[in-house]
């Protein structure tokens, strides 16, 4: 739409005084022009405030300039969703009768009929001018948005002057109708990325606590893990002090309670020869419990801090404390060492010291071996003698351990369950050098592949 020439506002087409008529309508018109102008920039500048309040300043400055008796403003349906009231009616003294759907007192049936013509967008894009009846389109990008309509009583005459008005009212009204809603949605997108902000504090927040209530759990947890570590090492050292205790019992006891009767014997009136069989009965009984007293003392002492040394090393010292003078004891290593973690080289020396106990104090044997290999994926020990021991009658006594009251037999029932804790195998087995082969195969755990457990061989 052009813009509407200084004629075309004011009617005079001379600046000339003389035409004093003309002029003073003229200076009227001007006057009106500028009092409507005052009112359209007072009604615009609200547009921050929002399309409700917009649309309330611009049916006023409506009613004010022309002093309507009836002002309609109606959007039309689908366009400018986001502004509302969508239709607003303002009788004499500026009274609304009609705010959306809140009607008041019954309205004219000619301000009915327009609303409903505007609100189906049954209107042209032309404004009408009658003396008494002014209609106005909005027009926003080539189509009709709705439209302004006004209603003045019989001395208040329309002519092109308010045509101009009302052209301008109704223009500068869609442009700002149209930026109220985006500055309305951009208040919203800017809210919701404040509460966006805000939420995502709280949770970093949030976050942050629960971290610092996950890293004092992680803590406590490691303080629980080295409790039951050390409450685990306690145990399996009272464990072994029970065990030892159990063989002192059922066999230095007994030998050292053996020899003092062969050796009361030989107070009384006995033959000599006889005497001489029983002396050396208790000299063999007393060097059995002096060999069971080493062994015995070299595992109080062998505690779980200890564990400097290599597993190798520790099997060569263990040799040496197991070795009476008529059994030769080889250790053997072979394979590429692997680390083992401080429990299962110890649970593993362990068993070899129960393994070679067992050789020495009940197997007669004069030769042992003490074999440790390692592979990839396991580990394997095994103590082989050449005594006179009985693999099927070791197998029976490990089943029938489990039911074991009275102390007897334990030892092998403990290897079987070191084994186990590891995650491993006993087997007891004939020896190639004749005797018995007690085998204990534990698997080597890494980080990336699950533990497995192997067949002995």
């Amino acid at each position: 739409m052009s813009a509407p020439d200084l004629s075309a506002l004011t009617g005079l087409r001379s600046g000339k005084p003389t035409f004093y008529p003309q002029y003073r309508g003229a200076a009227e018109r001007l006057e009106r022009v500028v009092y409507a102008l005052e009112l359209i920039s007072r009604a615009l500048v609200r547009t921050v405030e929002g399309p409700e309040t917009l649309i309330c300043a611009v049916a006023e400055a409506a009613r004010a300039h022309l002093s309507a008796r009836w002002v309609a403003f109606a959007l039309t349906d689908g366009t400018l969703p986001d502004a509302g009231p969508r239709r607003l009616v303002l009788g004499p003294d500026a009274t609304p009768f009609l705010v959306d759907d809140v009607e008041g007192p019954p309205l004219p049936g000619e301000v009915v009929s327009v609303l409903e013509d505007i609100r189906r967008g049954s209107i042209g894009q032309s404004a009408e001018i009658a003396p008494h009846r002014a209609f106005v389109p909005i027009v926003l990008d080539g189509g009709v948005a709705g439209a302004i309509a006004a209603w003045t009583p019989e001395h208040r005459v329309l002519d092109s002057t308010d045509r101009a008005v009302l052209s301008i009212l109704a223009s500068q009204t869609a442009v700002a109708l149209q930026n109220s809603a985006l500055y309305q949605r951009g208040q919203l997108l800017l809210h919701r990325a404040e509460q966006a902000y805000q939420e995502a504090n709280r949770f970093a927040a949030d976050l942050q606590a629960r971290n610092e209530e996950l890293e004092a759990t992680l803590r406590e947890l490691a303080l629980t893990q080295r409790r039951l570590g050390a409450a685990h090492r306690h145990q399996a050292l009272d464990e072994e002090r029970h065990r030892i205790a159990r063989e002192l019992h059922d066999s230095v006891a007994q030998a050292v309670l053996s020899a003092g009767m062969q050796i009361e014997v030989c107070r009384s009136e006995i033959p000599a020869e006889e005497r001489s069989e029983r002396l050396d009965l208790a000299k063999e009984l007393t060097r059995r419990a002096v060999e069971q007293l080493r062994s015995a003392i070299y595992a109080l002492n062998r505690t779980s801090d200890a564990d400097r040394s290599s597993l190798p090393e520790m099997l060569e010292q263990l040799r040496v404390a197991h070795t009476p003078a008529e059994l030769d004891i080889a250790v053997r290593v072979g394979g590429t060492p692997v680390e083992l973690s401080g429990d299962a080289e110890h649970s593993l020396l362990r068993i070899a010291g129960e393994a070679l106990f067992n050789t020495a104090v009940h197997a007669n044997a004069t030769r042992a071996i003490l074999r440790l290999t390692y592979s990839p994926e396991s580990v394997l020990l095994s103590v082989a003698d050449d005594g006179d021991g009985d693999p099927a009658r070791m197998r029976l006594m490990l089943k029938l351990a489990g039911n074991d009251l009275d102390g007897h037999h334990r030892g092998l029932a403990n290897m079987k369950a070191r084994a186990h804790e590891l995650g491993g195998t006993l087997e007891v087995r004939r020896a190639r050098i004749g005797g018995v082969r007690v085998a204990v195969r534990i698997p080597v755990r890494r980080p990336a592949d699950p533990a497995t457990t192997g067949e002995a061989s």
